[in-house]
């Protein structure tokens, strides 16, 4: 006992040092940012436009300190050759620029996770450091030196090396994902730390640490290309806007906020979709034939007119024929370029054919022209309305959004469109009225059009341009500022102008990006990615041409009636065979006893579950329930009064299983909005949350597809029978429902369970 608490004394000790300089960077920061905010000498917009990027510079650094400000150090090595390195969320230095705490992101931070008692990686100790605040509580320490077990005065009794992992993934959930930076194990370090430039696929079944494994992946890579990923940006897909909400403070806390994250209805500018297509529908749309249809539809919109166009120019006689179009309509497409931009040279090249005609014309009526009059005859008709008519009707300029809607209003063009490539009952699913709210399904058929259709460039050229112009004058500015500075040996020249430009480029990635469906990211991270269709991953590929990606999921838990059951089928057309995956073996999150349950659902089922080792047993069996009232009833729509008060009396009941923690009503579609006014009502004020936005709830209700990849203490699963029949997949919703909870699964039922739930051995 008197061996801990000398431990802990020196540890605190340390700890207190960190602090202490990280309170001093902190005030001293403070002050630059307000001696830089209130200078005189930004008399210019430019100038201005400087010191404000140098003053959110100063916010973004203190911004990061703060939120490191009481978790920044949590490890310690002991090397062989006598170094002592702390290990934390950013990296720390003296006055003098000695190292305090270093990156977990650092090469040398990597034996922190990497060493072994087989491959030390010239460890003698690992020292897991226990915290509440800026308090040390506890020491967690992994022998690598046998050695050390000799000088007791510098180890602590517990050589297990387990402790900081288990009190992790046994606390509380807190409606926000947590990172797992203290105890990365060595499968996810290594593929954290993956050189790979290509596409890493992570697969792994539920609990496994994939969604943080890819967050703590991008905060390496920021780390480790910052140069490159600043310029481009990082982009973080996740599958709801509630799901971004649960993992928005993962990077902050790792030393990042540079990503850009959206949902996959979010991927197209100006258009934000929440809600899927029926079943079919989204699987129609979610085929990469639909590529081929748009294109075939877009040329069918480049139209020949079937007789000549008789028009009089000022009182001159002039015919356009179907020729002159279909020559120039062959000149245009030949031109390889995307239609609105190949409209100029479809425009170009019929009035070529027209000029001479009208010229003709002209001088029957015994009026004399010269070659210099060639420029205003074809000024002539490229003013004239009827002219203009005649060439916007055969060569249309469309926006993106007017196409898909006219297109998927007109059953025709759908079914023309469609003929030999899909069945027409199928192309006959696709039409709709032209005011219907845009899907998350029509996301990716809005880029594929905008593609095909073509945007003008001139707006980034001209951008590109400013940028380069504005550099100089920024280089001036910064070294006013430096002037003005008492750095102290915080913080260098050359860091401060480094790290301010890549800041100004962060900012401008998110702004710009936010708008620009031609911007192109340096690296993408794709979580729950078994759900996207073949067309989304095209969308996606157009965002990264490097196909720089890391592409996180399993598809054991594909829901989706688009998505995938092989990474290498949905891959191979963009990659061939070169995406490389890692499997992910250990479930952090689900007891033993639930995943058991779990997996004979799974096999029952015959999903492609991948076997998953579970890190703690668990103190709770799955628990079966009756609900009253006739098989099926919830499902079908509102629940009745009884069976309202059976599942309310269930959530009472497991609440108090779990103390403060989180709990999920997870139930079918039809049933979850009854059951969030319901429960509303037996609640107190802000206890019931809806769908994966309430997560910040005590009690959130939602269905299966809400509840991917997020975490709860407690899930009660309520009629899966109904989950189960819904479509095609869903045995795979109810899997994922039944491995989200941390300590306890519910499941209320009418008796008719889908197969898998009865345990054989009980």
């Amino acid at each position: 006992m008197g061996r801990t608490s000398t431990q802990l004394e020196l540890e605190q000790a340390a700890v207190d040092t960190m602090y202490r300089r990280i309170d001093e960077l902190i005030e001293h920061l403070t002050d630059q940012m307000e001696r830089t905010a209130g200078s005189q000498s930004a008399s210019t917009h430019q100038n201005r436009s400087e010191r404000d990027a140098f003053t959110a510079f100063y916010e973004d650094r203190i911004s990061l300190l703060r939120t490191v400000s009481h978790s920044a150090v949590f490890g310690r090595l002991d090397m062989v050759d006598g170094a002592r390195r702390y290990i934390g969320r950013i990296g720390l230095f003296t006055a003098n620029r000695d190292q305090l705490l270093m990156d977990w992101r650092a090469p040398a931070a990597a034996a922190f996770y990497q060493a072994t008692a087989h491959s030390p990686q010239g460890v003698r100790l690992r020292r897991h450091l226990i915290t509440n605040g800026r308090t040390v509580t506890g020491v967690d320490d992994d022998v690598l030196d046998r050695d050390l077990l000799h000088e007791a005065s510098d180890v602590s009794s517990d050589l297990q090396g387990e402790g900081a992992l288990l009190a992790a993934v046994s606390a509380s959930r807190t409606g926000r994902m947590g990172d797992i930076v203290a105890t990365i194990q060595g499968e996810q370090d290594r593929i954290i730390r993956s050189e790979n430039r290509g596409v890493l696929v992570v697969q792994g079944g539920p609990g496994t640490g994939k969604t943080a494994v890819a967050l703590h992946r991008a905060a390496y890579q920021l780390y480790t290309h910052r140069a490159r990923l600043e310029q481009a940006g990082v982009l973080i897909v996740a599958p709801t806007r509630g799901f971004l909400t649960y993992i928005e403070r993962v990077l902050p806390s790792l030393g990042e906020s540079g990503a850009v994250m959206a949902t996959p209805g979010e991927l197209f500018p100006g258009v934000t979709a929440t809600e899927t297509d029926q079943a079919r529908i989204a699987e129609i749309k979610g085929r990469p034939v639909m590529a081929n249809l748009l294109k075939r539809a877009l040329r069918h919109r480049q139209l020949v007119p079937a007789a000549d166009i008789h028009l009089r120019i000022d009182g001159v006689p002039l015919t356009i024929t179907p020729a002159d179009i279909k020559a120039a309509r062959s000149e245009a497409r030949s031109s390889g370029r995307p239609h609105n931009r190949a409209r100029t040279t479809f425009v170009r090249a019929a009035l070529d054919r027209l000029v001479d005609r009208y010229a003709d014309e002209i001088r029957r009526q015994g009026r004399t022209i010269t070659e210099e009059d060639h420029p205003d005859l074809i000024n002539d008709l490229r003013t004239d309305d009827g002219v203009k008519v005649a060439l916007n009707r055969a060569w249309l300029p469309y926006t993106p959004e007017s196409f898909l809607r006219s297109f998927f209003a007109s059953e025709q063009r759908v079914r023309r469109a469609a003929h030999g490539l899909m069945p027409m009952k199928d192309a006959a699913a696709l039409v709709r009225s032209k005011d219907s709210a845009w899907t998350i399904d029509d996301v990716p058929l809005l880029d594929e059009i905008a593609e095909l259709l073509g945007e003008d460039d001139a707006a980034a050229r001209q951008e590109e341009k400013r940028q380069k112009a504005a550099q100089q004058d920024q280089i001036g500015y910064a070294e006013k500022v430096l002037e003005m500075m008492d750095s102290d040996g915080m913080i260098s020249a050359q860091d401060l102008a480094a790290q301010v430009s890549h800041m100004h480029a962060r900012r401008t990635v998110a702004e710009r990006a936010a708008g620009d469906r031609t911007w192109t990211y340096g690296h993408v991270v794709v979580d729950e990615a078994q759900e996207l269709s073949a067309m989304m991953w095209r969308l996606l590929m157009r965002r990264n041409p490097t196909k720089s990606f890391t592409v996180v999921g399993d598809v054991a838990q594909t829901s989706s009636p688009a998505g995938t059951t092989s990474w290498t089928a949905v891959l191979e057309p963009f990659v061939e065979d070169r995406a490389q995956i890692e499997e992910l073996t250990v479930n952090y999150r689900t007891p033993a006893r639930i995943m058991a349950a779990a997996n004979r659902v799974a096999r029952a089922h015959d999903l492609l579950a991948t076997e998953v080792q579970s890190v703690r047993e668990g103190e709770h069996d799955m628990h079966l329930a009756l609900l009253p009232g006739q098989a099926g009833s919830v499902g079908e729509g509102a629940p009745s009064a009884e069976q309202m008060d059976a599942i309310a009396a269930e959530v009472r009941r497991v609440r108090a299983l779990i103390g403060d923690g989180r709990l999920a009503v997870v139930a079918p579609d039809a049933a979850v909005a009854p059951l969030v006014e319901a429960l509303g009502a037996q609640f107190d004020p802000g206890e019931v949350g809806a769908g994966s936005a309430g997560i910040d709830s005590p009690v959130s209700v939602m269905n299966a597809r809400d509840s991917k990849g997020l975490e709860f203490d407690a899930v009660v699963l309520t009629d899966p029978a109904t989950i189960c029949e819904a479509h095609a997949r869903g045995a795979n919703d109810v899997f994922v429902a039944m491995t989200r909870p941390t300590q306890v699964l519910s499941v209320l039922h009418h008796g008719n369970l889908p197969d898998g739930f009865e345990d054989p051995s009980a």
